[in-house]
């Protein structure tokens, strides 16, 4: 789910510290993987430590690789995976025991915290085709030989999309495509109108939730959501179980809460949800959504398409199925039926802790979810499989009496599907806790093969990258930096670009979709969010199919990529907490700010470009002419000219950040190459800079219409949803031709970045 806007970084091999040739062959180890050349001889470097503390790190970590087993977490995937595990299933109670039993065995202080929140759950669910023909479509997914738990229906729930509204309604069938805002104004060119009908959208192109939400917006009564075989069906690959795609049956339940104004329970924004808290009337809750909406497999959704008349959709709306697709309005007409449990459920979090020796109130938190729709194998219980190998290790290095220097936070989150329920109503109840205390929130979800990815904080993209460096990949041997970097730079040049020349990872900035999103963007935690993928045969995405036997035949069937998370993950999380100066390399914030300035000058240039270019056409009546008189497409509504907005603020507070960034990035390499007691007031000094720093980016105001959102850097699309929009309160604001509202925000964004810089100089001068 990662979404890259990224910026290349500098190499990795900067400023290293040279140690005594007899420690060669212990330091290769953690040097595998670099580019074209073997390590210098006696040179290691880790970011944030001493020549000699890099020495214990490297041996700790030695030690915590030695306890990480790919059948132990293999098994604990089997137990986790048996039985349906969504929010209020007894299974997700039970898996939330289970592993409280286990942190608490492995040496942690471990409790569960709970939390009411709203959640409602179907009672009875119907879609049918009434006209011109009748299909009554399944709601339910059959058994599959092979997969020991696809027969179990018991406590499972029938597919729906949690957060629509109940309704029971019957209306003409639109196809919308992807159901985004510019298939709408496709519509609109096209004569075709959604208003008082059911619109059939396929996955993809955005976030579910936006779907019907646009259906409303334009007038629709209903939304159904189909998964079309040409994104993650039979045009993709051998469907399961003879391959690992979506067989025809199988529906991707989901959320559609509408996340981009807040995330966490609808009924309390802004606040956790425990007892006595004040909680909003459903009526009221603006996440959720007013019509009824539904997912169905593609499957049902054939003989709907193939029963709408009216034009024929633009090629590029033609999915996989073995029809012509139409967009109706009709014949085809359609009855949904929604009736819920509108109750609220208990949530349970599982928070394990290691108190830091030194520096206790500086607090590292590692996180992923453990609810999944049905059996949820890949999503989540791969990357929640890491993370307790990461905790099992990190346990018996307790045991055996190594203390963290700063206090490590284990997470397991509960419902994060519907809507990042648990770790968002956790970090409300504790935000005034975690805004003085958390340096770094590392978070992980789904886990595959193949690739490792990273997205977050860009003053961490060095830190990401030495991790990957020291890290060797399961299938190649080499590291998975290299593999991940080499990745990119094939991917580049064959797109026509360039590669990256660094040897560093690109981070991808962060949207939304997984548990970071309350600690970057409502509280201003530097994050990070961590997987591997790319060789996976994955289509059965939030269907009873992501099961263990899948898994095993089609993600990751030797597990050692959950062990190579686990060590990735484990890296970050013990050299944060242990680093004498936490990490950070400013230029690499810096060299990203000013990349998604410059994107918003080509941005608004561009649109001042092609308005003037489609004003021309419309003077000269060039759409009339070019348009099919037989098929007549309308012309595109006449838009404003584009004003030049005044960037200056903006651009004078890159380059004051790029300046205070390249003395701050000096001044932290020779503060960690010490190790004396002289030094450590001044690395404290860093440190408390770096520890709070990130809130520096948040307005207390928020993003125009979301104020609950208020990181001026990154924050998902409010049309795209998971979808990043960087410098987001600018872009936005010109995307949709808001002008004074973005001068607005050039302003906003320009203090938020000098305040940031200021802290920056704060540190070095120390005043």
């Amino acid at each position: 789910m990662l979404t890259a806007t990224n910026q290349p970084a500098a190499s990795w091999r900067r400023g290293g510290a040279l140690l005594a040739g007899a420690l060669g062959s212990l330091i290769a180890c953690a040097m595998v993987g670099v580019v074209g050349a073997e390590p210098a001889a006696g040179a290691v470097e880790i970011q944030g430590f001493s020549p000699a503390a890099a020495l214990a790190e490297v041996q700790l970590e030695q030690r915590f690789d030695a306890d990480l087993s790919a059948a132990e977490i293999r098994s604990w995937m089997e137990i986790m995976a048996s039985a349906p595990n969504h929010v209020g299933a007894p299974h997700d109670k039970a898996n939330a025991e289970f592993q409280l039993k286990k942190f608490r065995e492995w040496g942690w202080d471990a409790s569960i915290e709970t939390y009411s929140v709203l959640y409602p759950t179907p009672r009875e669910v119907a879609v049918e085709l009434v006209a011109p023909n009748r299909f009554t479509a399944r709601l339910t997914e059959p058994a599959i030989a092979g997969d020991r738990t696809s027969s179990q229906i018991k406590d499972e729930l029938p597919a729906y999309n949690v957060y629509g509204a109940d309704g029971d309604v019957t209306a003409e069938l639109v196809y919308v495509n992807q159901g985004m805002p510019d298939d709408y104004l496709e519509l609109e060119r096209q004569g075709v109108s959604v208003k008082g009908r059911i619109v059939l959208a396929r996955y993809g192109g955005g976030w579910r939730g936006l779907k019907p939400k646009l259906a409303y917006e334009h007038g629709a009564v209903g939304c159904l959501i189909y998964s079309d075989p040409q994104d993650d069906g039979y045009r993709q690959g051998e469907i399961y179980p003879k391959g690992g795609y979506r067989p025809r049956d199988a529906v991707q339940r989901g959320s559609v809460q509408d996340l981009v104004l807040y995330t966490g329970d609808p009924l309390t924004p802004g606040v956790g949800a425990v007892p006595g808290a004040k909680r909003l009337a459903i009526q009221d809750a603006k996440t959720i959504l007013k019509i009824p909406v539904l997912p169905i497999s593609y499957a049902a959704a054939e003989p709907m398409l193939a029963a709408l008349g009216g034009r024929v959709a633009p090629v590029a709306w033609h999915g996989g199925l073995p029809l012509t697709y139409h967009l109706g309005p009709g014949p085809a007409k359609i009855h949904i039926k929604v009736l819920s449990d509108w109750n609220q459920k208990t949530l349970y979090d599982v928070i394990a802790t290691l108190r830091g020796a030194q520096e206790p109130d500086r607090w590292i938190i590692r996180g992923n979810h453990h609810d999944g729709w049905v059996f949820g194998a890949t999503d989540p219980l791969a990357g929640q499989i890491a993370l307790m190998a990461e905790a099992k290790a990190i346990g018996k290095l307790f045991k055996e009496g190594w203390r963290p220097r700063r206090t490590l936070v284990y997470a397991s989150w509960d419902g994060e599907e519907p809507g990042l329920l648990g770790s968002t109503e956790w970090a409300e109840t504790h935000a005034a806790e975690l805004k003085s205390k958390a340096f770094l929130y590392i978070n992980s979800d789904t886990n595959g093969r193949g690739f490792l990815g990273v997205g977050g904080t860009h003053g961490l993209q060095h830190f990401a990258s030495e991790v990957a460096r020291d890290v060797k990949d399961p299938e190649t041997g080499s590291s998975v930096l290299l593999r991940a970097v080499a990745k990119e730079r094939v991917e580049k040049i064959e797109a026509g670009g360039r590669g990256n020349p660094g040897t560093d990872l690109e981070l991808g900035a962060l949207g939304s979709g997984s548990d970071f999103t309350p600690f970057l963007q409502h509280l201003g935690v530097s994050s990070l969010d961590v997987g591997f993928d790319g060789e996976t045969d994955y289509g059965v995405y939030h269907s009873a199919y992501d099961s263990f036997d899948h898994f095993r035949r089609f993600v990751d069937p030797s597990f050692e990529y959950g062990v190579a998370l686990a060590k990735v993950v484990g890296r970050m999380t013990l050299r944060a907490s242990q680093a004498q100066l936490l990490p950070a390399r400013e230029g690499d914030f810096a060299a990203s700010i000013a990349g998604f300035a410059e994107e918003l000058h080509k941005l608004a240039d561009g649109m001042r470009s092609k308005t003037l270019d489609v004003s021309k056409l419309l003077d000269e009546e060039a759409y009339k002419l070019a348009t099919d008189p037989t098929r007549p497409r309308h012309a595109p509504a006449r838009n404003s000219e584009v004003p030049y907005l005044n960037f200056a603020e903006l651009d004078n507070a890159v380059v004051k950040l790029e300046h205070s960034a390249k003395a701050f990035d000096a001044e932290y390499a020779s503060l960690a190459a010490a190790d004396d007691t002289a030094a450590h007031a001044a690395q404290e000094r860093l440190n408390a800079t770096l520890g709070e720093i990130e809130q520096s980016l948040t307005d207390p105001n928020g993003l125009p219409g979301r104020e609950w959102y208020q990181h001026m850097i990154y924050a998902p699309g409010f049309h795209t949803g998971y979808g990043v929009k960087t410098l987001p309160g600018i872009r936005e604001a010109i995307e949709e031709r808001r002008w004074d509202e973005a001068n607005r925000y050039i302003g906003v964004v320009s203090r938020a970045l000098n305040a940031y810089s200021a802290r920056l100089d704060r540190a070095i001068s120390g005043s």
